[in-house]
């Protein structure tokens, strides 16, 4: 590029700045006008929010929370429920904690239309996908246990249901690797090149099964996001998704589901959307999926993507004989888990599923990773410099312990009984814990456990002297809280929640790890660069199969999506949020509850979550007789937590051995630069650190 071409782009960057200006001052007029006309509707005596939210193209909630008139009695917060108080229980004494058991699956809204099915695990944060406007929202109270024997039956297991090994063989499906731009086919050793005409769709699977005759069941798309083609018609990105898959198709329809995997219809996604078709004479059933689910790939033509997978799969037929890929890491790393179950011995019968209650307080109150952004001034308005630090394949560092078999309620009244060794112990153990928590009056550094935010399954972390809060936590946090190499939490215990402690995921992950450690060997060793990176790729897959799938036990309640026609507004079920809408259709989902899983495992998911969050702050290397962490760094330092990821003002001298749990250096940007005030900025800023940490290396 030269000069005049460089004024040229920055003139045009300036238009478009202003641009976009504009339109969200008229987007920021837009919402204030609708909500004006919410609040004027609600003055009507027999308005109801349930005819007003798909009129507004938003949920009962978010009208509820403008007009709280409209509150139907079913939502009204009972007040009168609140966690009985307990004498406070601080540590006396500074003792060293196990490595505490397991963490990462923030997810991405998941939805499904068609049948009801389960909600994806969680995943990794990324940058947000622009969303329908919401209302304000009021802060969260968290559930608590009810007293008495009602609150007791919760810790029942649901009967007739429990995790037992397969006594089948999963069959494989036959793939193809799909690049939607090039219209490069690769199946097997073969490679075509397709005229995909509007890469919609039809026009996919029309040139698939011209080319491959014999039939295919699942599409990988490499590169090209096919879904994505017609995004600028649509004012958000899910919208376009749904409105791709969802595009008739001459002589197939959307899958109903077959045998044993009961996965159905369409899961829509901004990114990684999943379309399930089958022919109107059910003869042939297809997937067209993205390989996103498990790798970012970049710029990797479909034959490198293809090698990652026979990589992948040989790397975990040394340890699973029977195993095979399915369509993603979470179905893949459930599968595989249950392969583990023993045959024999103490859980042969297998590991029994908590109550739907007690998965839905779980659900509400274990938190997944840590994502938060501390600005000035808690930290200097310019950064002498920003680096970050991330934990390599930090989940598996936290899978050696999990809670087992049928829990037992710690009460406040029981837990003030106890000796102090045995509130040590149970704190050690496999817990969750209701607690009231009072930040010391000296404190000045970041905050230690998580408090309930406004939004849905949202949390913050107090920091501020003398605070006081009331939330759960699981063991891991509350230890560390307890016993930081700083000063001391003062920790109240209102209720908990003790199982055994166990090992249920330890054979899994295990192997796992080895699977891991030999594919990250070969992209290092491995002479040719395409085998190199094929390599990679592979090791990033077996990460996602042990990360999704810890998420995929989490269970989360299942989602159902359905469409209604605009003149038919009244239809819209009254518990539905409505998620996209155009001139002809108003899309909607709505929470149907848990499903009868047999390996829902929530207990486990929060437990390593739990894990991961505290080993951001606290971590003893044993064999370097050090720690790490966040707590290990001075105060002000920290400009933010990311999951599984650190960003600091200082750069730092923790070992790195290329084992699981450790921080390795991942980018260091020199400064001053302004302290990033929004995800976005930390974003733009740690890409850029990257990058100069890579030029460094290089040099």
């Amino acid at each position: 590029m030269d000069a005049p071409s460089y004024s040229a782009a920055l003139a045009d960057l300036r238009t478009v700045r202003d641009q976009i200006k504009r339109i969200r001052a008229a987007l920021t007029k837009q919402e204030a006008d609708r909500d004006k006309l919410i609040i004027q509707l609600a003055s009507y005596p027999k308005a109801k929010a349930e005819r007003i939210a798909p009129a507004a193209g938003l949920g009962v909630a978010d009208v509820v929370a403008l007009a709280p008139a409209l509150a139907p009695d079913s939502l009204a917060v009972n007040d009168a429920l609140q966690p009985a108080t307990a004498e406070p229980f601080t540590a006396k004494a500074t003792f060293e904690a196990p490595p505490p058991p397991p963490q990462q699956a923030a997810t991405a809204p998941t939805t499904t239309t068609a049948a009801a099915r389960p909600a994806q695990p969680a995943v990794p944060a990324e940058p947000a996908t622009p969303q329908a406007p919401t209302a304000p929202q009021t802060p969260r109270n968290l559930p608590s246990i009810p007293a008495g024997s009602s609150g007791d039956a919760w810790l029942a297991a649901t009967p007739v249901l429990a995790s037992t090994r397969p006594n089948f063989t999963q069959q494989p499906r036959s793939t193809v690797f799909l690049d939607a731009t090039t219209g490069i086919l690769v199946h097997r050793n073969q490679t075509h090149h397709l005229d995909l005409a509007g890469r919609s769709a039809a026009d996919i699977l029309t040139a698939v099964f011209h080319t491959i005759p014999e039939g295919v069941e699942r599409i990988y798309i490499t590169a090209g996001d096919p879904w994505h083609r017609d995004a600028d018609r649509y004012p958000y990105l899910r919208d376009a998704v749904s409105a791709w898959l969802n595009a008739p198709i001459p002589g197939w329809r959307t899958d109903t589901g077959r045998g044993r995997d009961r996965m159905a219809g369409h899961f829509v996604h901004a990114r990684n959307p999943v379309g399930r078709y089958q022919r109107d004479n059910g003869d042939s059933h297809v997937e067209i999926r993205s390989v996103g689910e498990w790798f970012d790939t970049g710029e990797d033509d479909p034959h490198t993507v293809r090698d990652a997978f026979v990589l992948l799969w040989q790397a975990l037929r040394r340890h699973w004989n029977d195993a095979v890929l399915m369509g993603s890491p979470s179905q893949t790393g459930r599968d595989l888990w249950t392969r583990t179950i023993p045959a024999r011995g103490q859980h042969a019968d297998g590991f029994p599923v908590l109550s739907e209650e007690l998965r839905g307080l779980l659900h509400a109150t274990a938190g997944q990773g840590r994502n938060e952004l501390l600005t000035p001034p808690r930290v200097p308005d310019q950064l002498p410099q920003l680096v970050e630090y991330d934990r390599t394949f930090a989940y598996a560092k936290h899978t050696w312990k999990s809670p087992v078999g049928t829990p037992r309620r710690v009460t406040a009244a029981t837990f003030a009984a106890w000796s102090e060794k045995e509130q040590t112990r149970a704190l050690y153990g496999s817990g969750h814990w209701q607690i009231r928590v009072t930040v010391p009056d000296n404190w000045n550094h970041v905050g230690l456990l998580p408090a309930p935010a406004p939004g849905d399954r949202a949390w913050h972390y107090p920091a501020e002297p003398g605070a006081t809060f009331t939330t759960w936590a699981g063991g891991p946090e509350v230890h560390t809280a307890m016993t930081n190499p700083l000063t001391p939490w003062r920790i109240e215990i209102l209720d908990g929640i003790l199982w055994e402690d166990g090992k249920p995921l330890d054979d899994w992950a295990k192997k796992l790890k080895e699977a891991w450690a030999n594919l990250s060997a070969q992209a290092h060793f491995q002479g040719d660069p395409q085998q190199a990176r094929a390599a990679h790729l592979a090791s990033r897959a077996v990460r996602s199969i042990l990360l999704y799938g810890i998420g995929a036990f989490a269970q989360r309640p299942r989602m159902v999506t359905g469409t209604t026609p605009r003149s038919m507004e009244r239809d819209v079920p009254p518990d539905a949020e409505v998620i996209g809408f155009d001139d002809e259709l108003i899309t909607w989902q709505k929470p149907t509850g848990f499903a009868r899983d047999p390996n829902a495992h929530p207990e486990w998911a929060a437990a390593i979550w739990s894990g991961a969050r505290a080993a951001l702050l606290t971590q003893r290397h044993r064999d370097d007789d050090t720690y790490a962490g966040a707590l290990h760094t001075p105060p002000g330092t920290v400009v933010a937590f990311r999951t599984d990821a650190l960003y600091l003002t200082q750069r730092q001298d923790w070992p790195y051995h290329h084992q699981p749990g450790d921080y390795l250096l991942r980018g260091h940007l020199t400064g001053p630069h302004a302290a990033p005030a929004t995800e976005e900025e930390l974003l733009a800023l740690r890409e850029a650190g990257r990058a100069a940490l890579t030029a460094e290396r290089e040099a």
